[in-house]
Order: structure tokens, then sequence, then C-alpha cells
């Protein structure tokens, strides 16, 4: 063995946890400090409730958590401002002159418009200016947006 490469062994080394409890060990360090001890670690004591977060990780692990949920809140209210009954049916995009009879005739909303799709197709189809070509585009365009269209929309009457 080679002479002075080895570091001073102190028998009475002093371990000091930030609990408060002490105790005597051998070391290569006179003082040791540490964070957790079998006196506070919550595996020893039976507090698994009790969480030690040393570096913050808790923490983080509780705001991605919450931006999670956030941001699933956030989808949720998009999809159900998506296939509100209260939508304008200018929002639809369905052309000028469908859009004009349909305020014409008195209905503004996709939740009118479904009403009267439930009472069958010809409610609409009597609208003077839209025929069954803007029919077929309005009954494409509400599925498309997620809409759940009444089981009268799809009898074809002519």
């Amino acid at each position: 063995m080679k002479k002075d490469i080895h570091p001073t062994y102190y028998t009475d080394a002093q371990v000091t946890c930030a609990c408060g409890n002490s105790w005597t060990t051998g070391s290569t360090r006179k003082k040791i400090t540490t964070e957790v001890c079998s006196n506070c670690h919550p595996f020893f004591t039976g507090q698994q409730q009790r969480l030690i977060d040393i570096e913050g990780q808790v923490d983080r692990f509780y705001k991605k958590l919450q931006a999670r949920q956030s941001f699933a809140d956030q989808q949720k209210a998009r999809e159900d401002a998506r296939t509100s009954p209260d939508k304008l049916i200018a929002e639809l995009e369905l052309g000028n002159r469908p859009t004009a009879s349909l305020e014409k005739a008195g209905m503004t909303t996709v939740g009118q418009i479904i009403d009267k799709l439930a009472e069958g197709e010809a409610g609409l189809l009597a609208i003077e200016g839209f025929g069954r070509k803007s029919m077929i585009d309005l009954k494409k365009k509400l599925r498309t947006l997620g809409y759940d269209l009444p089981a009268a929309a799809d009898e074809i009457t002519v």
C-alpha cells in the first residue's frame, strides 16, 4: 500500500439531520449534515402522506397537472361553443342566398333550424329561396360541426 494517499478516517464523525436528530459514526469527514434520516423519513415513520420536496419536484408536478386540467377545460369549452344551439346561421357560411332566406323566415340560430328539421325537411324546403341544394349543404355543415340531427331530418321528401 502507498503511504499518504488515503484520507483521514474519523471514528467519531458527527452526523446531524435537518429534523434535529444527531448520531456518531465513522467517516472520512468530521461533520456530516443530511436532510432526511430514519427518524423523519416517511417510509420509516409510516406517514406516507407527507411528501419530501427537496428541489420543488412536487410543485412542478402539481403545476403540470394544473396546466393539463386548464387545457382540458379550454378544449371542452371550445367544443361546447362549437356545437352550441345559440350559434348564428351566418357563422355556418352557407352562402348569401340560403342565409338571407332563413333569416327572412325568422330563423337566426342553429337551434331553430334543428327544431325545424325535427318536424321534417318539408318545413325548411317550404321557405322561399331555400332549396334542395341548400338543404344538403346545411345538413353536411351541421354534421361536420358535430351537431346531432334529428331522425326526421334523414327522411327524404320530394
